[in-house]
């Protein structure tokens, strides 16, 4: 099925992948551009008969492709992720008017996307030979459990959805996706390019409403659900598949802290953090959301973050001069706004930000609250918008027992020159990544994955691959 051409695609026409087919449904719906809250073109709203159609298409390939070599899938990854970087200017420019980023920050995406289905189809996964002896051999390998269902969220449409499909069918597993409702676009047309580079059923990708996340965990026919997602969802997700024990891998919220030492050089680290905490609208589930600052420096850092920060420009994402888009969509338009309501009424000061002025499309400016209590909500909830907090620390062991003080555990940081005193801080974090200097980087080869209430399971690398596996040990007598 791999093929050295690229399909014609036309970003206009939107249809569901079903058994190598394009197809639609009788009842549509559309997103929304959040830039201006304009719809967006009709995409399919797929239903149970639509969903067994793909389950069923979906074992009788995996019957095929799971007896594939490494070597082969690869090849076919490989060749895919040509295909998309053929394309990434149009999924870049479809990610802009479906999601909001600015195109700078959609050209990156698009570009991870194509490094991450490659760096991800390019590890090994080799059987390991555990004991030899003159009575026996035992080896440990691991196969692929069958058909997988990835759920994707809205805020990275298609870096996500590349990393399910790679860790999927690189290790000879079939893949339905499912895009999130309010960014179906990206999603449908990587279906659409698939049919040039795997056999019908490999992947498909179905668009729907918000019953088809639900039809999915439910059926009886899929064996791993790869969701991306809330807490709260991830929650539902996980009691909906007890009841058939699939294999779940759930990678959701966090309330990432970053502790920033006396002895960083503001000019250097400022713009790095301003990033790291407004990066995507601040709609990134490992970005900055609590930011502990030395008492020693803190007068000078929040200055100077404030006024780095209110030169960012909000805006539409094809302006050049953007750095922030608007929120993805209404509901979560309107969780941030009654958010920063909500932390106002606690009496805490916004030194940034803190009014919400109507426009055309679902604009935010950049919030940052001022040394807040712990208990505020600007500390304890996860605003998945531009609403950050300042907080003063002085005693290392205390910074790292607030910053452990969260129900989630995702991401952490610490900005220092001393890596030392980094170092020792860093292995203190109860979080699935920590950085020292940076924030939210991520390679295909390295696990991801969270602690506490930001998940379960492991994202990219061999971890990630061997998620979408069942353990085998083979126990070869030589006698």
């Amino acid at each position: 099925m791999v093929s050295a051409e690229y399909p014609r695609m036309d970003f206009k026409e939107f249809y569901n992948t079903i058994d190598g087919k394009r197809t639609t449904t009788t009842v549509t719906r559309h997103g929304i551009n959040p830039a201006n809250k304009k719809p967006l073109t009709e995409v399919p709203v797929c239903t149970q008969a639509d969903l067994d159609i793909a389950v069923s298409a979906a074992r009788t390939a995996f019957n095929k492709w799971s007896k594939t070599t490494f070597e082969e899938r690869r090849a076919a990854l490989h060749c895919y992720a040509d295909g998309l970087d053929h394309y990434k200017d149009e999924f870049a420019n479809l990610l802009v008017t479906e999601q909001g980023k600015p195109l700078a920050q959609a050209q990156t995406e698009a570009w991870a996307a194509v490094a991450f289905l490659r760096g991800i189809s390019s590890l090994s996964m080799n059987e390991e030979v555990l004991e030899d002896t003159d009575k026996h051999k035992i080896i440990s390998r691991y196969t692929p459990l069958g058909v997988a269902c990835g759920i994707v969220p809205w805020n990275y449409p298609l870096l996500l959805a590349c990393g399910k499909i790679a860790a999927a069918i690189y290790t000879g597993n079939a893949i339905i996706l499912k895009p999130s409702p309010f960014t179906p676009y990206c999603g449908l047309k990587l279906g659409e390019l698939g049919m040039q580079y795997f056999p019908p059923g490999v992947l498909q990708v179905l668009s729907g409403g918000d019953d088809l996340g639900p039809m999915m965990t439910a059926h009886s026919g899929i064996d791993k659900i790869s969701f991306t997602g809330s807490i709260a969802t991830g929650k539902k997700v996980m009691e909906s598949c007890a009841k058939s024990l699939k294999r779940v891998t759930l990678e959701l919220g966090g309330n990432d802290a970053a502790v920033v030492c006396e002895d960083v050089d503001l000019e250097e680290v400022i713009p790095k953090i301003a990033a790291a905490c407004f990066y995507c609208s601040s709609q990134i589930c490992m970005m900055i959301k609590r930011l502990y600052v030395h008492e020693k420096i803190y007068d000078q850092f929040r200055d100077a973050l404030v006024k780095y920060t209110s030169a960012l420009k909000v805006g539409e994402g094809h302006d050049p001069d953007s750095f922030i888009g608007p929120i993805q969509n209404n509901m979560q338009y309107e969780k941030v706004k009654s958010l920063i309501e909500a932390i106002k009424a606690e009496g805490v000061r916004p030194i940034l930000g803190g009014e919400v002025e109507e426009s055309e499309g679902y604009y935010i400016k950049p919030t940052i609250i001022d040394n807040p209590p712990d208990t505020s909500l600007a500390v304890t909830e996860e605003p998945f918008g531009p609403v950050l907090p300042l907080l003063k620390w002085s005693d290392e062991d205390e910074v790292i027992a607030r910053a452990n003080d969260s129900n989630m555990g995702l991401g952490a940081s610490v900005w220092s020159k001393d890596l030392v005193r980094a170092e020792r801080i860093l292995r203190r974090f109860d979080s699935g990544v920590a950085w020292i200097n940076c924030h939210f980087d991520a390679l295909p080869h390295i696990p991801f994955g969270g602690h506490k209430y930001s998940g379960i399971g492991t994202e990219f690398g061999v971890e990630g691959l061997k998620q979408y596996c069942n353990h085998q040990a083979l126990w070869l007598s030589k006698k």
